[in-house]
Parts: C-alpha cells; sequence; structure tokens
C-alpha cells in the first residue's frame, strides 16, 4: 500500500473537519513521538535498532462529553536490524473510539480502543511485506489550552502489524471546532418585592330590647363570618361597640353600653374559641345615635352593638429578581 493511499482520505476528513459549521465539535491535530519495534521470530535472531521517529495526523468528532469517534494516519517510523541485513517500516489508518474523564474544567483523562489498518514494507534485504488489520488500544491525558486548543501526552500500543508489537510515545496537539464555551451565568440580585392586600372591613349591627344586654341567637347565628375571619387572618381582631338610646342619665347609658359590648364580646369568645385580645369591648353610651332619640322608632334603632372587624392591610414580601 502506497504512503498516498493512507495520506490522502485523511487529508480530506481533516479539511472536511476544518470546514464543518463551527457549532459542530470536530477536533483535528498531529502528534509526534518514538515508535519501539518488537519483532516476533521463532529464533529470536532478529535485533532492531528499536528507537524510531513517529507521528501522524488525525480527526475526531465528540459524540458525548465523554466518548469521541476518531480516525488517523500514523507512520510508525522504521526500525533497522542491527546486522545491517534490511529494516522495515509500518504505517496506517487508525479507526478508535475514546473515551474520556473530566478531572476538572482542563484536564481529562482518556483511554483509545480500536483498529490499525496497517502497511508493513521491508526493505533492504529483508522479505515479509504485508497488511491488514491489527488491534491497538492507548491511554494518556488531554490538557485544554483554552476551549479550542488542547495537547496530549498518549501511549498507544498496535499488536501484531506485520510480525511485530508496535508501542508509540509522543505528544499532540488539537484544534476542537465549534468547542463549547463556559457560560458564567450573571449573578443574581434578588430584592424585596412588597404587595399589600386591602381586607375590607366586616361588620354587624346587633339591635337589643330596651334596658338588654343579651344577644339573640338569630344573631348569634350570623356570626359565621367573623369566625372565618379571624381563622384566616391571624393578625385580625374584632372591636364590639355598645350603644344606647338617650333615656336615662348619660352616666347610666354609658355602663349599659359597655355591659352589651361585653355581653356580646364574651360570647363570640366563647363561640369563636379566642381570647380576650382579639376580641375587644367598648362603650359609647348615647353618644352616637345613627336615629332621632325623639322617637320610638328611633331610640330602638339607637340600643344596639356594633360588632366591627376592622379593614386589613395585608403585607407580602417575596424575592424577586433585580433589573
Amino acid at each position: 500500500m502506497k504512503k498516498t493511499f493512507l495520506v490522502l482520505p485523511l487529508a480530506l476528513l481533516v479539511s472536511g473537519a476544518v470546514n464543518a459549521a463551527t457549532d459542530n465539535p470536530f477536533y483535528a491535530g498531529a502528534r509526534l513521538g518514538n515508535s519501539f519495534y518488537d519483532i516476533k521470530d521463532s529464533t529470536n535472531s532478529i535485533k532492531l535498532d528499536d528507537k524510531n521517529l513517529a507521528g501522524g495526523v488525525f480527526a475526531g468528532y465528540q459524540i458525548t462529553p465523554w466518548f469521541a469517534g476518531e480516525v488517523g494516519y500514523t507512520n510508525l517510523g522504521s526500525a533497522s536490524v542491527t546486522n545491517g541485513a534490511g529494516k522495515f517500516t509500518a504505517q496506517g489508518a487508525d479507526l478508535v473510539g475514546k473515551f474520556s474523564y473530566a478531572i476538572n474544567d482542563k484536564i481529562d483523562l482518556f483511554g483509545k480502543l480500536g483498529a490499525f489498518y496497517y502497511d508493513w514494507n521491508a526493505k533492504n534485504g529483508a522479505t515479509a511485506d504485508d497488511n491488514g488489520w491489527a488491534g491497538t488500544a492507548g491511554v494518556g491525558a488531554e490538557y485544554y489550552i483554552n476551549n479550542n486548543v488542547s495537547t496530549r501526552v498518549e501511549y498507544q500500543y498496535y499488536k501484531d502489524v506485520g510480525g511485530a508489537d508496535i508501542q508509540f510515545a509522543g505528544v499532540s496537539l488539537a484544534y476542537h471546532w465549534g468547542a463549547p464555551v463556559p457560560v458564567v451565568a450573571p449573578e443574581v440580585v434578588y430584592v424585596d418585592q412588597v404587595s399589600v392586600a386591602t381586607i375590607e372591613e366586616l361588620k354587624l349591627t346587633v339591635p337589643f330590647g330596651f334596658d338588654s344586654t343579651t344577644i339573640t341567637a338569630g344573631d348569634a347565628s350570623k356570626l359565621a363570618p367573623f369566625e372565618a375571619r379571624l381563622n384566616q387572618y391571624p393578625d385580625a381582631t374584632i372591636t364590639v361597640v355598645g350603644h344606647t338610646d338617650s333615656k336615662g342619665s348619660e352616666a347610666y347609658n354609658m355602663k349599659l353600653s359597655e355591659k352589651r359590648a361585653e355581653g356580646v364580646a364574651q360570647a363570640l369568645r366563647t363561640q369563636l374559641n379566642v381570647g380576650s385580645d382579639r376580641v375587644i369591648s367598648e362603650g359609647r353610651g348615647e353618644l352616637d345615635p345613627i336615629a332621632p332619640n325623639n322617637t320610638a322608632e328611633g331610640r330602638a334603632e339607637n340600643r344596639r352593638v356594633d360588632i366591627i372587624v376592622p379593614e386589613l392591610n395585608i403585607e407580602t414580601v417575596t424575592k424577586v429578581a433585580a433589573e
């Protein structure tokens, strides 16, 4: 097999990788090192000068972060027989899978496993030209200088190339097209966003008979919304305000309004099962009439208790990203 037959396909492959779209993870490179020949013969009579300059080119496609398919051309140099009776040369095409393990964002360890199609030439009196397939495996470490350029230190073993086991050790340099650029997420700054929801006032007016301080069963049944409000909003309170008509002295009416308010407040505390700090009572006597006191109907309207849950402003704080 002629060397040009091996080099031409590799050159075309590398050219294709160069012209590939930059968002594809193609790479290509070259390697240089030494090869070591070990020829197996029945008499063990062939002694070689087995330290030879070797090198080649390669191209690959990064299929996943840990696996790539790789092809290449490798010239494994020539080994001369020490007694001058000829020399051997080996070259060929590599077809391997490359398995990588990232130590960090700069360094990968890798292993290779695949096949080598070789051309074995015997020259200067040596015999037995050959070509065919050989198994190959290797290990190494790869250092990424930046997102596009990496360098390797590697060892590769070729089993039974024309009757010889050949070892290669060297360094390589690779260029990666479409290498992923690390994306550094911008630091997100969060601020407190405060929203206020207004819960409307809840109010019930309970009428009372003359000189009475007792809430009726019918009015007690109307307290369900107040219970729901207290259960839903822990900061909600109820204010019970007692009122009277103008019959009697102002001092007496003040006391009566306070008793009315406290009687309703106590009923609320018992029914709603809440403490005195959430149901507060106060008396206003005859000071806040809602109707004239000079008629029986007006005085009846003024004898009342107002049950009030004041308007609530519920403040909610959420974390949002600052613009």
